[in-house]
């Protein structure tokens, strides 16, 4: 008797939590969605109960809340995580918040030092999530060129100038200090190691290995941009892949490679079969890329200059590199290189709109196995300087790549509703769990982002699968992408109803100290 008493108290307690669960009242509520959760192999109807900043329960039927949505018609997914984001501003993060990011890191560049870039980022604020890896060409130019770095990026372009940092092996001395000053960023939170090597391709081998092998002590990733852009031999992009490939088999690091589609050039399907035979053999390598034939970055970088440096990318004409999307000529590039190298030019090295060989070079990067979507995107800039603060929305006039505003957006649908060769589910990994798997070995906070399970953050999107796209181009980029219903940055509405809400500013520190406390 008294056995059977227990066994009906017990299944009077569990239903009793059921019916408690089922009246719950959750600050939110959004029902009638395709819940697509990449993680879970979820992907059907339910209802999404919120409370706290966190996802409190997953329902196949309805659910009570303060505030409902009726997400009918749309796909609920993870926020988009953006693993290679420059732009860390308010408006560049409102922009990104409208492509569905919830979340931008910056990774390949990182910042110096760490602390001045959180610290200034949450005084301000900032509506989607912020972090950065260390810089590690933040810290070989104060080395090198003996000034203590700024946590901005102007500081970093204003050194295009001194050949040293670029091209000199660094001594005993300056190794240490290098390295000394990357293990503080990790101390200070810093999300890895960002390793433009490619802005410094004369730094020696051994300076590379010893970064790579400090990250693996601190088990933490490290973010490349390779050494070369090239196509021919020597120093091609496809031995700067082959230095990653070894460094990471060798040393055990984390290697993480920065747009696999920008440096690999024509050479994209030899890169991408070495790469996916180093992984099969256990070597620890991700990858990322984003969806347009052009990138963006000073015109004084070491890529640029040198000799045969246009044929060694393929015969590339000076027409190729933009200022504010205007064409440029040899005199012009002469001039502003050697007069104004922070320049920002977007220089075009695949036409995959009209060339379908180039499509396939960008497709190869894209749809890589287990490869991130991430944008490389930056901040906004008019002549009057950077956008800056709480401006929005942001000037019409405004430059920057427009991957700073549509790639989320460009990838979904051009590879899934346009082309079809993505499902859903895929591209949804691909913009949000890929992305935060990649990270949440050394960052715990990354372990409840890029899903929607009961107890991860409520970083969700709710976009209409019909609709979606990107609307920035190369002439006009300041033009927001659309489709996108609802954003939620830790429950709050960043995107509401299909606009901004300026009023909120929700985005949180991702910061290995902090998370190493979690």
């Amino acid at each position: 008797m008294k056995r059977t008493f227990a066994l009906a108290a017990a299944a009077s307690a569990l239903l009793g939590g059921a019916a408690m669960a089922q009246d719950a009242s959750y600050d939110l509520v959004i029902e009638n969605g395709r819940l697509i959760d990449p993680a879970s192999g979820t992907d059907g109807v339910r209802s999404i109960g919120i409370s706290d900043g966190k996802v409190a329960e997953i329902s196949e039927g309805a659910l009570d809340g303060e505030r409902v949505i009726d997400a009918t018609g749309r796909i609920v997914a993870p926020g988009f995580i953006d693993l290679h984001g420059h732009g860390q501003s308010i408006p560049a993060g409102r922009m990104q918040a409208l492509d569905g990011v919830t979340t931008t890191l910056e990774l390949e560049a990182g910042i110096l030092p760490i602390n001045d870039f959180y610290d200034s980022a949450g005084a301000e604020g900032r509506p989607i999530n912020y972090g950065s890896a260390v810089s590690w060409a933040h810290a070989r130019i104060a080395t090198i060129e003996e000034d203590e770095p700024s946590a901005d990026v102007d500081w970093f372009f204003s050194h295009f100038k001194d050949p040293d940092w670029q091209e000199d092996v660094a001594t005993d001395e300056e190794l240490e200090e290098i390295l000394g000053r990357v293990s503080e960023g990790l101390d200070q939170g810093g999300l890895g190691v960002g390793i433009l090597v490619g802005y410094a391709p004369g730094s020696g081998r051994k300076e590379y290995y010893a970064v790579n092998e400090l990250a693996a002590e601190r088990g933490v990733p490290t973010w490349t941009h390779a050494r070369f852009l090239s196509t021919t031999e020597p120093d091609s992009s496809f031995e700067g892949y082959e230095e990653m490939v070894a460094v990471a088999a060798a040393t055990g690091a984390h290697m993480h490679i920065s747009h696999l589609n920008s440096i690999s050039l024509t050479d994209i399907n030899a890169i991408a079969d070495m790469i996916s035979g180093a992984q099969d053999n256990g070597v620890n390598i991700t990858v990322e890329a984003y969806p347009y034939g052009a990138g963006a970055t000073g015109i004084g970088a070491a890529m640029f200059r040198g000799e045969g440096w246009r044929d060694r990318m393929g015969g590339i004409d000076y027409s190729a590199f933009t200022v504010n999307g205007e064409p440029l000529d040899k005199a012009r590039f002469d001039d502003l290189q050697a007069n104004a190298p922070g320049t920002g030019i977007i220089v075009h090295f695949l036409n995959p709109d009209e060339n379908e060989a180039d499509q396939g070079y960008l497709d190869r990067s894209i749809l890589y196995p287990g490869g991130a979507i991430a944008s490389d995107g930056g901040d906004w800039e008019t002549e009057d300087g950077m956008v800056t603060g709480q401006t929005w929305p942001i000037p019409e006039e405004a430059q920057s790549h427009p991957r700073s505003a549509g790639t989320f957006s460009r990838f979904l649908r051009i590879y899934v509703r346009e082309r079809g060769v993505i499902d859903w589910p895929e591209a949804i990994a691909k913009t949000s769990y890929y992305p935060a798997k990649i990270l949440e070995t050394s960052v715990p906070q990354m372990r409840t982002r890029g899903r929607i399970q009961p107890g991860a953050d409520a970083d969700i999107v709710v976009f209409d699968p019909e609709t979606v796209a990107d609307k920035a181009t190369f002439a006009k980029p300041a033009q927001a992408s659309v489709g996108y219903d609802y954003v939620l940055v830790g429950g709050v509405p960043v995107v509401d109803g299909g606009e901004m809400n300026t009023a909120v500013l929700p985005g949180v520190a991702i910061r290995g100290t902090v998370a190493s406390q979690d």
